[in-house]
């Protein structure tokens, strides 16, 4: 048994893949991605010097401070 990872670019390819898990040819598991640290792989990916996880934690933690500063 083989198993592979691969993006869905058009929905009708996830009909052929659910067409043949029906036939019992293949078995769908789908992975829980989380959303948040994607886009930190996409940002960074793009990125000369990627900031640290910790610097991006570091800048979401100001700016709530601030936005919370401002609405008291």
């Amino acid at each position: 048994m083989n198993t592979i990872s691969i993006k869905i670019l058009n929905p009708k390819a996830l009909d052929l893949l659910r067409t043949l898990s029906n036939l019992n040819l293949i078995s769908i598991e789908e992975e829980k991605t989380d959303e948040m640290i994607d886009v930190v792989r996409r940002i960074r990916s793009k990125v000369k010097n990627p900031p640290s996880l910790e610097e991006i934690t570091a800048e979401v933690e100001n700016v709530r401070s601030e936005m919370y500063a401002l609405e008291h």
